[in-house]
């Protein structure tokens, strides 16, 4: 009974009582799919703010929820978020080094090319969703729906295809930010 009673004495400190980190990671997704979506629907331009959110909020701060969800031992928030905080650092890079002429700027095929392979991680991460809850699986399918307009629009040069994507996006980062601040109010 005194080795019961010591495995629970050190249970205690193994219980994890930490905040959910995925609203974090939820509303950083929702946000820079926003502001950029709102570039991709023709509202803004492709200026600073788009680049410092994808570096820093939507970059950084997802990959440090991924981090947080492995502490937690969520195999699907470490991927998810941790892949998609690399994905904007990846996208901000892609923008940033052309400029700083240390990269040629991408091809529509070539920039078609990268956003296809995050569409294929897209749709496995959509595929994982139909366990989970109805509001996750319609935002990760809106994701993988942007992620077709915006292959199809570097693929035709079609600015109505692009606008139809930031409009997909809006839908989608949308629903990432109601998800992360609806899992904080409630």
């Amino acid at each position: 009974m005194e080795h019961i009673d010591e495995i629970n004495r050190n249970n205690i400190f193994l219980n994890d009582n930490t905040a959910n980190p995925a609203p974090l990671g939820l509303c950083a997704f929702g946000m820079t799919t926003l502001l950029l979506s709102l570039h991709n629907a023709g509202f803004t331009g492709l200026s600073s703010p788009i680049i410092a959110m994808a570096i820093l909020y939507g970059g950084i701060a997802q990959v440090c929820v991924g981090f947080m969800e492995w502490k937690k031992k969520n195999s699907f928030g470490m991927l998810t978020f941790g892949s998609f905080g690399f994905f904007w650092i990846t996208f901000a890079a892609i923008l940033i080094l052309p400029a700083l002429s240390l990269a040629k700027a991408p091809t529509p095929v070539e920039l078609a090319a990268f956003l296809a392979i995050w569409g294929v991680f897209a749709f496995g991460l959509f595929i994982c969703t139909l366990a989970m809850h109805r509001l996750l699986q319609i935002t990760l399918a809106a994701v993988v729906l942007l992620v077709v307009f915006l292959v199809a629009a570097n693929l035709t040069g079609s600015a109505l295809i692009l606008t139809i994507g930031g409009v997909t996006g809006l839908v989608a980062g949308g629903l990432a930010l109601y998800m992360g601040m609806g899992q904080v109010i409630n």
